[in-house]
Order: C-alpha cells, then structure tokens, then sequence
C-alpha cells in the first residue's frame, strides 16, 4: 500500500511538472529552445549551455505532430544560426579567438584536433562533429577559419542538426505521450517515462563514444593529414 502510494506520488509530481511546461505558451516555448540551442552551438557558449536539456523538456510538451514539427524546425534553425555566427566568426575573427583567455583555456590540444580532423576528413568532419563533445562547438569556428565556403559548410551541417532535431523532439514527446496514456492505469507510469529517456541518453552517449572511437586515427595528432576531398574547401 505503502509502496503504491509513492509510486502515485511520484506520478502527480511528474505530470505537475509536464503541465508547467505544456501550460507555457507554445510559440513562447519554441522560441526559448531555438535561442537554447542557438547558444549553444555558437561560438565556445556550447561548452555551458545545455541546449539539449532544453529541447527535451521543450519535447515533453508536443501535443501533436504539427507541433512536433514546428519544434523540430525552430531547433534546427537556431542551431544553424549558432553554427554560422561560429563560421563567420571564425572566418573574421578566428585567430583572435584561440589566442584569447576563453580559447585558451580549452586548450591548444582541442583546437589543434579539430583543424586536424576538418583537414583529415573534410566535410564528414563537419557532420559528424555535430555529435562530438568540444569539437561541435570548435569546427565551425575551425571551419571559417580554413577557407571552406559558406555554402558547403551549411551542405554538411544541415544534415546533421536536422538529424539531432528530429531524434531529441520525437524521443521526448514519446516519453511524455506515453506517460500521460499510462499515468492513470499504472502507478509506475513514471518510471516508463524516466526510463525512456535514461535509456535514449545512454543511447546518445554510446552512439557518441562508438563516432569517436570510429573516428580516433583521424583525430590523433600521429597521423599524416590527409588531403581533402575535391571541391570540398574553396569553390
């Protein structure tokens, strides 16, 4: 009895929570993820903005696939604002940048990963650093400062931030859908709802390690560059 009351209590605290976010106006609660995550794919501010935290509880409040989609979009257009302030940046600034108090306290070892990975690897680098610690919010600064063209830059980053959208928005708006069908028939709806989302972001972080793993000859500074490929840098 005991238990099945905490078990209840652990279901009204949730859907209290779920009910703050959803009950936030909806385009208000678009915008403040767009901006969430434009901060932190912009320019070193990835590096304390939790941007993907925000999506997910901005995800828990899709009522419906319109919504879901719009969601989707507004996060992909901010990361595509925070990654080109990062490229343009990079293009203008980017020198200044590493050698400043904030570029430095990254390291030189990160930034000299990530020039050398975009040089190893080209526009694959640019994709994939979208799902890399660091290096999501390195490379496109990188990136400006290398001579790639705007337009090749966004070609490779689109992709992936559209991919990065699409799993974080539909995997919490499952989670959150399927609590709220279940909150009155189990009394561990709760824990379903957790669960989903604990397992999604194990997922993350192994899909994470296995790209970086994948990718380690390409970043490891004892290996020979390797040229890009044809038309991938200047046009």
């Amino acid at each position: 009895m005991a238990r099945g009351s905490r078990l209840t209590g652990v279901n009204e605290i949730l859907t209290w929570l779920l009910d703050v976010v959803q009950n936030v106006d909806p385009v208000l609660r678009t915008v403040i993820a767009g901006i969430a995550v434009m901060l932190e794919t912009s320019v070193l501010v990835g590096l304390i903005v939790p941007g993907d935290t925000m999506v997910i509880v901005a995800g828990t409040a899709v009522g419906s696939p319109l919504e879901g989609v719009v969601l989707a979009a507004a996060i992909v257009v901010g990361a595509l604002v925070g990654e080109s302030l990062g490229f343009w940046l990079g293009r203008y600034f980017g020198p200044r940048i590493r050698a400043s108090r904030l570029g430095q306290k990254l390291g030189e070892r990160n930034w000299a990963r990530a020039d050398r990975y975009l040089r190893r690897r080209g526009g694959l680098a640019i994709f994939l650093s979208r799902f890399l610690p660091v290096l999501h919010s390195l490379v496109p600064l990188t990136v400006g400062m290398s001579g790639y063209s705007y337009r090749r830059f966004l070609a490779w980053t689109t992709p992936a931030c559209v991919i990065w959208a699409g799993l974080y928005v539909s995997v919490a708006a499952t989670a959150a859908g399927t609590y709220r069908e279940l909150a009155d028939q189990l009394h561990y709806a709760g824990y379903v709802f957790v669960g989903i989302l604990v397992v999604f972001l194990v997922l993350v972080f192994v899909g994470k390690k296995v790209i970086e793993r994948a990718e380690r000859r390409h970043l490891a500074d004892d290996v020979q560059p390797l040229e890009p490929a044809d038309g991938d840098v200047k046009d």
